[in-house]
């Protein structure tokens, strides 16, 4: 059994205050009366964000991603625009973060990961209220599903990694946070943005 992470338990601590601005867009999507236009809009910002977000991380120097699904998530959350009606070329052309630049080394880029990673736990949640209100929605939930039943293992194995290159590296942990709180205004910042997107299709 993996022990808990001390990197993931400071992180949580030191960007404690980003969390709840954040967490809100997610936590709009398990209220009773979400609706596929309000799922529809958050896809829309988070794939704005993740995509060049993923760019970034696989031109991040030794930083090694195993999982497969990590490197495609975009294109999942691409995957559930277009059955929501949105069209391939609109998709192609959907706005997306420039403020996401190259990352030095690979523990700045885990703290930028991480950052991506916190939602996942909610994601079940989320996915299950999505389709017992808007049931049309059970075919646009792949990015939702990526998790599915692995959700928090994923985290532990997360913080193993986390912690393994805190101890390898001399300021790996300083770089951690400084990267996660960069990610966390980036983010915010992209999210206030991109409010206006929701009416990318009819």
């Amino acid at each position: 059994m993996l022990q808990p992470s001390s990197m993931l338990s400071r992180l949580d601590m030191e960007t404690r205050a980003h969390h709840r601005e954040v967490d809100a867009y997610w936590l709009d999507l398990m209220a009773v009366g979400v609706t596929r236009d309000q799922y529809k809009a958050h896809l829309v910002r988070t794939y704005g964000f993740e995509a060049p977000l993923e760019s970034a991380l696989a031109y991040t120097p030794q930083l090694v991603i195993a999982d497969r699904r990590d490197r495609v998530r975009s294109g999942l959350i691409a995957q559930d625009l277009l059955a929501l009606g949105i069209t391939p070329a609109k998709v192609t052309a959907l706005p997306q973060c420039r403020d996401i630049e190259p990352f030095e080394n690979p523990a700045e880029a885990l703290g930028w990961k991480y950052v991506i990673e916190r939602p996942t736990q909610m994601h079940a949640a989320i996915k299950r209220n999505l389709i017992n209100h808007v049931g049309e929605l059970a075919n646009a939930c792949a990015y939702l599903s990526v998790c599915d039943g692995i959700a928090g293992a994923r985290w532990q194995q997360f913080g193993s990694l986390l912690d393994d290159v805190a101890e390898d590296h001399q300021r790996a942990s300083t770089s951690m946070i400084e990267g996660a709180h960069r990610a966390f205004s980036c983010m915010i910042g992209w999210f206030r943005r991109s409010g206006q997107l929701a009416a990318v299709a009819p």
